[in-house]
């Protein structure tokens, strides 16, 4: 039986539920109130706001540039569409780094300011005084471990990580130091699948994968690549449903062949 079937919201009690029954958590992205709410009434646990915002709506070569407002908006815009799946929203790149007040801050205005229901940031032990503080005034915090994208200038490319021993000890450790400070799960981002599995093993919150094997407790994917709508990016964990690029663009050129051929409107598209 689904676990979360029945329930009005889908919350973090919800979801360690689903860790525990052995129920796979269902998590995409979502950036407006049109894709919230188509993503919701298809039944997606959780709406990720993800600070990829930056790349797949603001045309930017990284997640860097969003600023915390942008977050918000985004955010404020998918809560309205997201009656069922639980909303977590990224904090963007400079919003907690390296200090715990201004970390809260950031997500507390968040909080107040989109009605989402958690926050994520990227980090290991290094953020933990952050996760603390924030989790202390009640808001719930996701960790993000593996590649971490606000990292990706330290890291120089955007390969496979942890694949080395030193690397796999520290992400293991860096997980159960998260879930110790209070985390409701963690995403794993592209490791390799039996580090994947061995992570997931070792915790009691739910992992959430994206490039990181089948045996984290829940699968994430950027909607606009699931669906086709960016062109040229595949990944190997790239699985794409649609092919929305190709589909929209032809009904585009449709629409400019019927408007130059004074087609559109016809007699029964007027008033």
């Amino acid at each position: 039986m689904s676990v979360n079937k029945e329930v009005k919201r889908i919350t973090t009690h919800i979801l360690q539920e689903m860790k525990q029954h052995g129920e796979k958590i269902s998590m995409l992205t979502a950036y407006d109130f049109s894709m919230a709410t188509i993503l919701d009434d298809a039944g997606l646990d959780v709406l990720l706001v993800g600070d990829s915002a930056s790349n797949v709506m603001a045309g930017h070569e990284t997640t860097l540039p969003i600023t915390l407002d942008q977050m918000i908006y985004h955010a404020a815009s998918v809560v309205r569409g997201a009656a069922r799946a639980f909303v977590v929203v990224d904090l963007p790149f400079g919003s907690y780094q390296g200090n715990s007040k201004e970390a809260l801050n950031s997500a507390i205005r968040i909080m107040k300011e989109s009605g989402a229901h958690g926050v994520k940031l990227e980090g290991g032990t290094e953020v933990v005084d952050s996760i603390q503080r924030i989790i202390t005034a009640g808001i719930p915090v996701m960790g993000h471990l593996g590649l971490t994208p606000q990292s990706i200038y330290k890291f120089g490319t955007y390969t496979v990580r942890a694949k080395g021993e030193a690397e796999a000890d520290k992400l293991k450790s860096d997980a159960l130091a998260l879930q110790e400070a209070g985390c409701f799960g963690i995403v794993l981002e592209k490791i390799p699948a039996k580090l994947g599995a061995a992570v997931s093993k070792s915790l009691h919150i739910p992992t959430i994968g994206i490039g990181a094997g089948p045996d984290c407790d829940g699968q994430v994917l950027v909607v606009n690549d699931m669906i086709g709508l960016t062109k040229g990016f595949k990944p190997r964990f790239l699985r794409q449903y649609l092919n929305l690029y190709d589909g929209i663009k032809d009904a585009a050129q449709a629409y400019i062949r019927d408007v130059k051929g004074n087609d559109f409107p016809n007699e029964k598209e007027q008033y």
